[in-house]
C-alpha cells in the first residue's frame, strides 16, 4: 500500500511543480506513515469502529490505512485553513485598530487647534482692537500725577513747600536730600544729570514706604494728598522745569 501510494504521488509531481507540491508531497507521506502506524498498533478496525457499520468511521477511528491517511491529510488540511483563518482575521483588526488610531489622532488635533482658534478669537474680541501711539500718549499723560504750582515747587530757586504731615522730624533726612537735588536741578537752568534723577526716584520711593509704615497716623484726605504730592514731584524730575 505504501509503496502504491509513493508511485501515486511521485506520477502526480512534475519537476517544475515547485517548493508548494514538496510540501504536499510530504505531507502525504506523514499521513500515509500515521496512518500504517496505527493499524500496526492495532487502531484500524475492521467492521465500523466503535458505533458499527462494516467499514464505517463510527467513533472517529480509521477502518482502513487509507482512510487513515486520508483522514490525516483532511486533518492538517483543516488546521492549516483555521491557522489561515485566524492569521486573516487577527490582520484585520489590527487594521481596524490601527485606522481607528489614526482617525482618533487626527480628531484630537483638529479639536485642539479649534479650540486654540475658539481661544485667541475670544481674547481678541475682549481685548479690542490696539490702541495707536497716540492714544498711548493720551493714556500715560492722563496717568501720571498732575504737575506741581511753582508755589509748590519753585523752578527759579528748586524750593520745595511739602504738605504738613510730610514735615514731620522722622521725614527730615528725606527732605533734606530732595530739596538739595531739585536745587542743583534749579541751579542748571533746568537740566539735570541722569545720577540725580536717579537719586530723586530713589529718595521719595523712600519717603513713600516711610509715610505708608505711618499710615494709621493720618486722615485718608491728608495721606492721600501727600502721597499724590510725592508721587508729582518723582514726575517732575522726567519734565522740564517751569
Amino acid at each position: 500500500m505504501a509503496s502504491r501510494l509513493s508511485s501515486d504521488v511521485d506520477s502526480s509531481v512534475s519537476p517544475a511543480a515547485g517548493p508548494r507540491l514538496a510540501r504536499r508531497m510530504a505531507t502525504l507521506l506523514l499521513a500515509a506513515s500515521m496512518a500504517w502506524l496505527g493499524a500496526g498498533l492495532g487502531y484500524a478496525k475492521w467492521g465500523g469502529g466503535w458505533g458499527g457499520g462494516y467499514g464505517g468511521f463510527g467513533g472517529g477511528w480509521a477502518s482502513t490505512a487509507q482512510q487513515g491517511a486520508d483522514m490525516g491529510l483532511a486533518s492538517v488540511v483543516r488546521a492549516q485553513g483555521y491557522a489561515n483563518l485566524k492569521n486573516s482575521e487577527a490582520a484585520k483588526n489590527w487594521e481596524e485598530a490601527k485606522t481607528m488610531e489614526m482617525q482618533n489622532r487626527l480628531r484630537w488635533t483638529e479639536t485642539y487647534f479649534e479650540m486654540r482658534k475658539v481661544n485667541r478669537d475670544k481674547r481678541s474680541d475682549e481685548a479690542g482692537p490696539p490702541i495707536t501711539q497716540e492714544q498711548a500718549i493720551a493714556l500715560a499723560r492722563m496717568k501720571a500725577p498732575p504737575r506741581l504750582q511753582s508755589t509748590q515747587l519753585d523752578p527759579v530757586t528748586g524750593h520745595i513747600e511739602y504738605p504738613l504731615i510730610l514735615t514731620r522730624d522722622s521725614y527730615k533726612p528725606y527732605r533734606e536730600r530732595l530739596d538739595t537735588l531739585f536745587a542743583n536741578r534749579a541751579a542748571s537752568g533746568g537740566s539735570i544729570r541722569f545720577d540725580d534723577f536717579q537719586a530723586i526716584q530713589t529718595t521719595v520711593s523712600q519717603f513713600i514706604t516711610a509715610l505708608q509704615k505711618n499710615i494709621s497716623d493720618y486722615a485718608a484726605g491728608d495721606y492721600g494728598r501727600a502721597r499724590t504730592f510725592l508721587d508729582s514731584l518723582a514726575n517732575e524730575a522726567r519734565s522740564p522745569a517751569g
